[in-house]
């Protein structure tokens, strides 16, 4: 479908150019070569909880069972997304396995520069790839229907809110609720004086921290970044509609700082019950459960993402273990990618840490662990069923371009998505207006288009 396909190189290391300056982040991340008898490799991952958990269980688990020793280097999301696409799409060879997403593995596959996964989980019995749930699958499959990337953890997104702070309030929170519903119970539950937001949501710029949520609005209100013959309508009234919910919503009822707040900085809000709710990823309801990192572990309510003209609006993600083309332990690169990904991490990560914890949302048989089924039994129901009904062919009300449900399924959609988020940003920190940003947004959609057309 890309017209253009050699402009990608360009493209993605505009991207990366801000990595340039974070290369001294973390000792952890130094180059992956050796001698043969070297077995130590190199792993770069984003900053979630999951991938801390697994940091800590590394050395006393899978470096004691294989002798491979495995640096990490942890990054937050946008300088992670900015780091890796600089590695793989220059070959710089620098690390070993990462984690990407849904949005990079298609893309990346297409131009040779992972691994393909199939053959060496096929071949592994005991990994029992058929267990991996298909939507994640799917999302980490090439044109050839190849896995080129092994899923640690999947997810979608819903609403997960304070049922104290709801039942003091004499308020009810419907299982499937709407937008609507949500600003006026927003409303009733801000109270700034207690230190309490009516609600947190994402307005740190980048594609997949502002956009990831926002898309997903302009998704059910009717709005899409392009049509079918890849027509923008960035400016359209739908999309104009929903972005503009979004930021009131956010200045008035939101977070403190809100501006300057990604998936982190809510997880750490709501959890220390800063916040009423909170619409994100069905993947921080592991952490919110465990009382050791979160003050309302057991008080938190979990519903399906808000919607306005559809039935559903949750999006379909998965952090994944990718093994670039460039990796110089192979063997040993797929032997963590595949104790990573597998029914035994699990266990010990449940038995290590908490049951709650466990990544899950890539599994079927997680689902039937008696010890994970009891603690999730607050969100596991409506996490799957968000998972299930994701859609990333048709997300909204009208037939798409590309795959994605908050994304674009295209390689520029990471530079046009940023610098959209980055005006909308401006615009929920009073700086600017969303007339402005979606204005400059539909010109540089246009410009998107034309490789299309």
């Amino acid at each position: 479908m890309h017209k253009r396909n050699g402009k990608l190189s360009l493209l993605i290391a505009g991207a990366a150019t801000g990595a340039l300056v974070l290369s001294g982040c973390s000792g952890a991340g130094s180059t992956s070569g050796g001698s043969d008898g070297d077995h130590t490799i190199t792993a770069l991952m984003v900053g979630n909880p999951q991938m801390e958990d697994i940091q800590k269980l590394t050395a006393e688990n899978f470096t004691k069972q294989t002798g491979i020793t495995v640096k990490f280097t942890i990054l937050p999301e946008n300088e992670l997304r900015d780091k890796v696409t600089q590695d793989v799409a220059n070959q710089g060879g620098q690390y070993d396995v990462a984690t990407v997403g849904a949005y990079e593995v298609p893309i990346w596959a297409k131009n040779g520069w992972l691994h393909e996964l199939s053959t060496k989980s096929a071949a592994d019995t005991a990994y029992d790839s058929a267990d991996l749930l298909k939507p994640m699958v799917q999302s980490l499959t090439g044109d050839d229907g190849k896995m080129y990337a092994a899923p640690f953890y999947g997810e979608s997104s819903f609403l997960m809110y304070n049922k104290d702070m709801f039942a003091a309030a004499g308020l009810t929170m419907p299982e499937k609720p709407t937008w609507a519903q949500v600003a006026e119970f927003a409303k009733k539950l801000d109270d700034k004086q207690k230190g309490v937001a009516g609600i947190c949501l994402r307005g740190l710029p980048g594609w997949g921290e502002l956009f990831a949520p926002l898309t997903t609005v302009v998704n059910t209100y009717g709005g899409t970044w392009f049509e079918k013959d890849w027509t923008p309508k960035v400016n359209s009234p739908e999309f104009k509609a929903a972005t503009d919910f979004y930021v009131n919503l956010v200045k008035n009822y939101g977070e403190k700082g809100a501006a300057q707040a990604g998936f982190t900085e809510c997880l750490n809000t709501f959890g220390q019950g800063q916040a009423a709710m909170w619409y994100d990823a069905t993947s921080a309801a592991g952490t919110l459960e465990d009382p050791k990192a979160s003050k309302v572990a057991g008080k938190v309510g979990y519903a399906y993402a808000p919607v306005d003209k559809t039935a559903y609006s949750g999006w379909l993600w998965t952090w994944a273990w990718a093994m670039p083309k460039t990796t110089k332990h192979e063997d040993d690169a797929w032997k963590f990618i595949s104790w990573a990904t597998s029914k035994d991490y699990e266990q010990v990560v449940g038995k290590n840490l908490g049951w709650s914890r466990v990544p899950s949302g890539k599994r079927t048989s997680t689902y039937s662990i008696p010890e994970y089924k009891e603690s999730a039994k607050a969100f596991a129901d409506v996490t799957l069923g968000s998972i299930e009904n994701a859609n990333p062919q048709n997300p909204g009300v009208q037939p798409r371009p590309a795959l994605g449900v908050q994304f674009v399924g295209i390689p520029e959609f990471a530079d046009l998505g940023t610098k959209v988020s980055q005006e909308v940003n401006a615009a929920i920190a009073g700086s600017s207006t969303v007339d402005k940003a979606l204005t400059d947004g539909q010109k540089l959609a246009e410009d998107v288009a034309k490789n299309y057309k």
